[in-house]
């Protein structure tokens, strides 16, 4: 990264990426492919996960349905991925909008990193469509798109399923995708639309529609989120249902955007630029961190203990499978996943000095980020690929989709000024102190 460009004022400041950056994330996305090519050809000759299912590795008839498992596992992991990111990329949108209408006059100074961590949201939503069209082939992800199954006399008839036609119906199903994905990307525009034009013209008139824009987008924000969360995550599981699904997806992408606004602020601090960001700022973001890793545990907890609790045989099918069934494919990752997004981070954050510490951060930041990636696979690979599992495909993706994001990201913080440098509470979040 070069050094500072001065603009339109003493305040401004303007990313300057340079080749080498960009190379590194371009480098990032070949490792990914490479990996992803290892993994595809480690499954078509069936070693690793698929070893146990003989000529199922390889493609052909037998007790599996659908694509050959190599294919099916490129699906999902495509799918996986792209959910993580488009998640991590919408809380960008409702940072900035929750900042907005809560007068938080200390986040103004870092608002910038937000606004292009969203930048994931169109593309994100052009892959999902695309790869959910795929999935109509073979129902590789959603059983309940199998041919039949909610049709009486068919061969692949599911009583269950059928009962959830009237909401389980593929047209509409893509009607509220598509909704959910042009309300986010239409506020999100609105807002960077917004910030940039007060940039340029001064005043108040544009934090206060600000405000107004923000307020209707949380509120859209609500309701969408917990339907993505049935749609996209909870129908993979098809008889499975929980209350408490759209918390725990909102809370696991939540905790997910907080660490990595916290991450990309940190990189810029290091590289030069944010220079009115102090450890008071960090030290919030901490505390976000923080706070927000618990608050994933308390609703993994609740909702892990009332299915446990109830022994519902329709409900703890979701934990049997993921808890010792497929023959323990994922009970060492359940039990990780707890470790790495509750007990690191709160040991870890718990003092005032590590959350104001940028190593510290750095280090929690990425935990996180990684442990809520495996959240992810741990909600999405049960149902589909069962004990068929494996990691080199889905981290190889995971890399693609990650250098994608940096690409993305930090061409749109090139683009203006990182500091919104006449957002009303800018002179406070210059002087925040806690």
């Amino acid at each position: 990264m070069a050094t500072l460009t001065h603009h339109e004022s003493a305040t401004a400041e303007h990313l300057v990426l340079s080749s080498d950056t960009r190379k590194k994330f371009i480098w990032l996305i070949l490792a990914g492919v490479v990996l992803f090519i290892i993994g595809v050809a480690l499954a078509l000759f069936g070693v690793g996960a698929e070893h146990a299912n003989g000529h199922e590795a390889a493609g052909h008839a037998g007790a599996h349905h659908g694509s050959p498992l190599w294919i099916k596992r490129i699906i999902v992991s495509v799918w996986h991925s792209n959910i993580f990111f488009l998640g991590l990329s919408v809380v960008g949108t409702v940072w900035v909008a929750i900042n907005t209408v809560a007068y938080a006059g200390w986040s103004a100074a870092i608002r910038r990193v937000p606004e292009a961590t969203s930048a994931w949201i169109l593309p994100g939503g052009i892959i999902l469509v695309v790869v959910f069209l795929l999935n109509l082939w073979h129902s590789d992800i959603f059983h309940w798109t199998t041919p039949g199954i909610m049709t009486p006399g068919s061969e692949t008839y599911d009583a269950i399923i059928a009962g959830k036609s009237g909401f389980l119906s593929v047209p509409f199903y893509l009607i509220r995708t598509v909704s959910y994905l042009v309300i986010w990307w239409v506020f999100t525009e609105r807002l960077r639309k917004l910030s940039l034009e007060e940039d340029l013209n001064g005043g108040t008139y544009y934090f206060h529609q600000s405000i107004k824009t923000a307020a209707l987008f949380l509120v859209l924000f609500a309701v969408t989120e917990s339907m993505s969360a049935w749609d996209w995550v909870m129908s993979i599981d098809t008889h499975w249902y929980s209350t408490m699904f759209g918390w725990y997806v909102f809370a696991s992408w939540w905790v997910s955007g907080i660490a990595a606004i916290t991450l990309c602020t940190i990189f810029l601090k290091q590289a030069g630029y944010l220079r009115f960001v102090n450890a008071s700022h960090l030290h919030d973001l901490g505390k976000f961190m923080f706070g927000f890793s618990i608050f994933w545990t308390y609703i993994w907890f609740s909702q892990f203990m009332l299915i446990w609790y109830a022994n519902i045989p329709e409900e703890s099918v979701y934990f049997n499978q993921r808890l010792g069934g497929f023959d323990n494919a994922y009970t060492g990752l359940f039990f990780f996943n707890l470790v790495i997004n509750f007990a690191f981070p709160f040991l870890v954050m718990m003092t005032r000095d590590a959350k104001r510490q940028m190593i510290m951060l750095k280090i929690v930041s990425i935990a996180i980020l990684i442990g809520h990636w495996f959240d992810f696979y741990l909600m999405i690979m049960p149902a589909t690929m069962q004990g068929n599992n494996g990691f080199i495909i889905e981290i190889g993706t995971a890399l693609v989709f990650l250098g994608s994001f940096l690409l993305l990201m930090t061409k749109r913080l090139s683009q203006a000024s990182l500091v919104p440098v006449n957002h009303p509470f800018l002179d406070e979040s210059i002087h925040h102190t806690t």
